[in-house]
């Protein structure tokens, strides 16, 4: 069997299955989809749908987004294929964040002639057995989960994802694991399969995963940091300028200025459930307020280290990482926020931001206005209001997506009445 499969703005990964033998015939024409699955929550609720029980849609596998894994333990061998949604006539439907992606890709190229090259590293954490005390980055606890993590990143490998790194990291049963860059929309694909290929791993071995932004409030969150660079028509590195501010060429710093400028607004997309907003609080290494950071681990935005000497090598390496995201978010919408929001800072002019290297927790609210920098959403409902407040930032979308996506999430947010924090931590912690 193969399982076709959409990222819904759940983030969930949801599809059907077909016969392998049937792949030629599915690849043309689809399997059957339903416009009310958009409304599912991650709680398995239905949210107010427009849809009702009406309208018919399919799921196209695309065939140079699928993955074959056997995991040579004597067990099925896994398939899963990503795929777009789209009307009978084979348009884009507008809820699908795949094809959401995919036009936000091309406003990007219309508006500078770059092609994105991107990344998503992954923190998760284990639910089974307790956490070693002193382990933090620690070999051995590593070495506990060797098993593990050699059986992982073999099937990433296997998966054509390019494995790169997995890690102690330092929360209680903490890791991190991250994979190569992908150009285009290719990356948010990887990064469903990763999320998918990890879970399935620890599934094979007798473990439990989560990739939920926050386990426990007094503990660390699991963030999802999403490293980006250019390349021009040529193929060539375009993000580094050795003139510009901080290394960032004239694009590249219009880009991260117009992240910055829609980021209270598009939050909702990339940091989108109730205990997302845990994390992102000053002093938990996640993120707070609209600022590019040099080399810092609370911006939002952060110019990442580079390890080269000479001009051209620094150029491909130079990168720089948005952090106000977690797994909670369909990878393709999230990443679709952000190009939306850097693409009208290029079309914009907008000026290259400058580099913050201090503690923004420490200024009073007027000297962080006085420098143009505000205070991020400290809860989901407040970051759906910026999201449906914003124009421009619904123009980017279509004409019914915000109607639906605040629909879909605030559906999500009625799941959890009544319940208190710890409660709605383990909520979440049960279905990311």
């Amino acid at each position: 069997m193969i399982f076709a499969a959409t990222s819904d703005l759940a983030g969930k990964t949801r599809g059907k299955a077909f016969p392998l033998a049937d792949l030629a015939k599915r690849a043309k024409r689809g399997v059957g989809w339903t416009p009310t699955n958009v409304m599912i929550t991650c709680f398995d609720t239905i949210a107010e749908s427009p849809f009702g029980s009406l309208g018919d849609l399919l799921l196209i596998p695309d065939e140079e987004a699928g993955v074959e894994l056997d995991f040579e333990d004597g067990g099925p061998v896994e398939r899963i294929m990503l795929g777009d949604i789209t009307d009978l006539d084979r348009k884009p439907w507008d809820f699908c964040t795949r094809s959401l992606l995919k036009t936000a890709l091309k406003r990007l190229k219309d508006a500078s002639g770059l092609r994105l090259v991107s990344a998503f590293e992954h923190e998760f954490q284990f639910k089974t057995s307790g956490d070693q005390p002193g382990g933090a980055f620690g070999h051995s606890v590593f070495s506990e989960r060797r098993v593990f993590g050699e059986t992982l990143m073999a099937a990433l490998g296997q998966s054509g994802l390019g494995a790169d790194t997995f890690m102690k990291e330092y929360g209680a049963n903490q890791f991190e694991v991250t994979n190569d860059p992908a150009q285009d929309h290719r990356s948010a694909d990887q990064a469903v399969i990763l999320r998918e290929v990890t879970r399935m791993t620890a599934q094979r071995l007798g473990e439990d995963v989560t990739f939920t932004p926050i386990r426990n409030p007094a503990g660390v969150g699991n963030g999802v940091h999403i490293h980006l660079s250019f390349l021009d028509d040529a193929g060539e590195p375009a993000t580094y300028d050795a003139q510009g501010v901080a290394g960032m060429s004239q694009a590249t710093g219009a880009f991260i200025a117009g992240v910055l400028k829609y980021l209270d607004s598009i939050i909702a997309l990339t940091a989108p459930s109730d205990v997302s907003y845990l994390r992102l609080t000053p002093h938990r290494w996640s993120a707070a307020y609209n600022n590019l950071g040099f080399r810092d681990r609370e911006a939002s935005v952060r110019i990442c280290p580079v390890t080269a000497q000479d001009s051209s090598s620094v150029a491909r390496q130079y990168n720089f990482e948005y952090r106000a995201a977690d797994a909670t978010a369909s990878p393709h919408l999230a990443l679709a926020a952000i190009i939306h929001a850097g693409a009208q800072g290029i079309e914009d002019a907008l000026p290259a931001p400058q580099v913050t290297e201090e503690d923004l927790s420490t200024l009073s609210a007027d000297a962080l206005a006085e420098r143009g920098y505000i205070r991020l959403p400290e809860t989901l409902t407040e970051a759906l209001q910026r999201f449906e407040d914003n124009a421009t930032v619904r123009g980017w979308f279509p004409a019914d997506f915000a109607a639906v996506y605040t629909a879909h999430k605030r559906g999500e947010l009625a799941a959890l009445e009544g319940k208190d924090t710890a409660t709605r931590c383990v909520a979440y912690e049960e279905v990311y």
